[in-house]
């Protein structure tokens, strides 16, 4: 049953609440432009496409400006209470702290509730479309800006240089346009005025050119001794459109980037992540197939198999013997080159059991290296190729690991955040935005340094998915433990005053200790 007193909680945090997340929202969004900044200024776009940016990246910030919000209202909602004397007399009445927090705690739940359910249903369709949309902002070329005295290139073909620009962007004088051709030279056209504009529809850019000259060579540029044609063409007007179809905006399908483990909900990284450890045992399956034909020798392989006392005490072949003996043609000693390499090989051998040398004839040893040779190049071929396809496939299966416990962890954050930020408003006794916004933005820092580096140890294998994505609740949750237990004692934990009493006691302690010491003296 509700009663009065979690009315009046609720109540007083509700408006922190949604003020702060607002906020939160505001400076994560506009985080995300100061890093594209870049990517954005100049390329013409619309107003609708900016608000769909906007509502995308709002919408793939939410489960971030959440935990921030909630440690930041719960922060200034016990904070208030305390410094209005309304938890004094809350405790007074015997009421303790772990009661009148329970009804922001309950709220604190629901609210991890609808972040996870938010990360998994709405972040992933969020993050497909930011993505989709960001390339194809970044990939678009910036809008068209012909400046005096300066060559354009921006237009696919073409060279533009404009001596002057009149006041109203459009009269022209000196004109000089190059046009990229596969004759024996670019076509030259200059003029010495002339009208530019863009075409209602943005799909040409028209030069309406006065008297000029317009300059082409026609002939094979590739073949020096052929013949060509110049031809010069003037004129009193000229007309020119140039395509501008590279400087509008082309929409991406979506499909190109559904795989990404940041778009796919927990049930879609289920599948995706036992997919990746099937086909990883495939890829194993794969490589003993491969080797098998290579090291066929492996199944005669004997293990109870020792190496005989006789040929322990026989001195051994070397390649080195076999290649120096006079007997051997000429033409095999290209095998010297290898040396080190076969002599590698042999002291595989050597370890435990006999020399080769010892039981091939000589005049089928090179042979025998030869092929043993081409073995082992194909072996290393194999197992390179096996090593990076191993690779790529556990990058790709911790990528996914990470964002199956991402969905998990930062709704869990909420409640985490939520476990420290009420305490320790109680303990402050400080409402506003001052002391509670420095306390928050320590412990946010902190969550958020120790999420960053969690999830970078798991992308390097330094650890593992779980731990490294679950590292800051690891750390988090023992610091609100504690300051739960601080807050219900009422503890004097940020008090400067109760520092000041202290270290003044510790004061006269010293103090006196050296005047006793002096009198003995």
């Amino acid at each position: 049953m509700i009663k009065k007193l979690d009315k009046l909680i609720i109540k007083a945090f509700v408006g922190p609440f949604i003020a702060t997340f607002l906020i939160s929202l505001f400076v994560l969004v506009m985080q995300f432009f100061w890093l594209y900044i870049d990517d954005l200024v100049g390329k013409g776009i619309d107003l609708i496409t900016i608000l769909k940016l906007v509502g995308y990246v709002a919408a793939t910030a939410i489960p971030l400006a959440l935990p921030l919000s909630l440690l930041l209202s719960s922060i200034m909602t016990f904070g208030n209470l305390g410094e209005s004397f309304e938890l004094v007399a809350i405790k007074s009445a015997g009421i303790p702290l772990i009661r009148f927090m329970m009804p922001l705690l309950i709220v604190a739940v629901f609210i991890s509730g609808l972040a996870f359910l938010f990360a998994n249903n709405i972040i992933p369709v969020a993050n497909l479309k930011l993505n989709a949309l960001k390339y194809d902002i970044i990939v678009t070329k910036p809008a068209l800006d012909i400046k005096e005295g300066v060559f354009y290139d921006k237009i696919e073909g073409y060279v533009i240089k404009v001596g002057k620009k009149e006041k109203d962007d459009s009269t022209i004088r000196n004109v000089v346009i190059y046009e990229k051709t596969f004759t024996a030279q670019d076509n030259f056209l200059v003029a010495k005025s002339g009208v530019m504009k863009v075409t209602p529809d943005k799909r040409f850019l028209e030069f309406t050119l006065r008297d000029g000259w317009n300059y082409q060579e026609n002939g094979n540029r590739y073949s020096s001794g052929a013949n060509s044609d110049f031809i010069r063409l003037g004129f009193k007007e000229y007309k020119k459109d140039m395509d501008l179809s590279s400087f509008q905006m082309s929409r991406t399908q979506d499909s190109l980037f559904r795989w990404d483990p940041k778009m796919l909900t927990v049930h879609q990284l289920n599948l995706s992540i036992d997919s990746i450890n099937k086909l990883k045992a495939t890829t194993t399956t794969r490589l003993q197939l491969q080797l098998q034909p290579l090291l066929y020798f492996y199944k005669y392989k004997d293990s109870t198999w020792t190496v005989p006392d006789t040929l322990k005490k026989k001195p051994r072949k070397t390649i080195f013997d076999i290649i120096s003996n006079p007997e051997i043609p000429s033409n095999h000693k290209h095998f010297t080159s290898n040396l080190n390499s076969i002599e590698s090989f042999t002291t595989v051998f050597a370890n435990d059991s006999p020399s080769i040398y010892d039981i091939i004839p000589d005049a089928e040893i090179l042979s025998n290296y030869e092929r043993s040779i081409s073995n082992l190049n194909s072996v290393k071929s194999f197992i390179d190729i096996a090593a990076n396809d191993s690779a790529t496939i556990d990058d790709n299966l911790i990528k996914n690991d990470i964002e199956w416990h991402r969905k998990f962890s930062l709704s869990f954050a909420c409640l985490v955040l939520f476990m420290i930020g009420a305490p320790l408003g109680s303990i402050i006794r400080k409402g506003g935005l001052g002391s509670p916004l420095v306390f928050a933005v320590v412990f946010f820092v902190i969550f958020h340094l120790l999420d960053t580096f969690g999830e970078k140890f798991a992308r390097q294998g330094l650890s593992t998915a779980f731990t490294g994505m679950w590292l800051s609740t690891f750390v988090l949750v023992p610091i609100g433990i504690f300051l739960t237990s601080k807050a219900m004692r009422d503890s004097q934990l940020f008090n400067k005053e109760f520092y000041f009493r202290t270290f003044k006691r510790l004061k006269s302690i010293v103090g006196s200790r050296r005047k006793s010491k002096n009198a003995s003296i």
